[in-house]
């Protein structure tokens, strides 16, 4: 079973790395990409704190929270840093930065 993904969908932009490794792709974080990851583990907290039954179990619930939503915002930005790279996602900034 061939799971790579480059085998059957085609780029439908330029492609910058067609296998971008981790550093390349955490460096190619754009600004919305932080603010993504920032609000979703902002929700994360609130939400992580608001589940919280017992006023004791809060503070936990809110790191625990904290944690997944922030791991989950930067596999979210991970996600399309190396869409952009790879040439799935719209990547005018990229292919630009490319050309230089």
């Amino acid at each position: 079973m061939n799971t790579d993904i480059t085998a059957s969908v085609k780029p439908e932009y330029p492609v910058v790395d067609r296998n971008p490794p981790f550093t390349k792709t955490v460096a190619n974080f754009s600004t919305l990409d932080y603010l993504r990851l920032t609000t979703i583990a902002g929700i994360s907290v609130t939400v992580g704190y608001l589940s919280g039954i017992k006023p004791n179990i809060r503070g936990p619930s809110m790191v625990t929270g904290g944690l997944i939503g922030l791991m989950g915002g930067f596999m979210y930005a991970y996600q399309n840093s190396a869409g952009r790279l790879m040439g799935f996602f719209p990547n005018d900034d990229e292919v630009a930065r490319c050309k230089k």
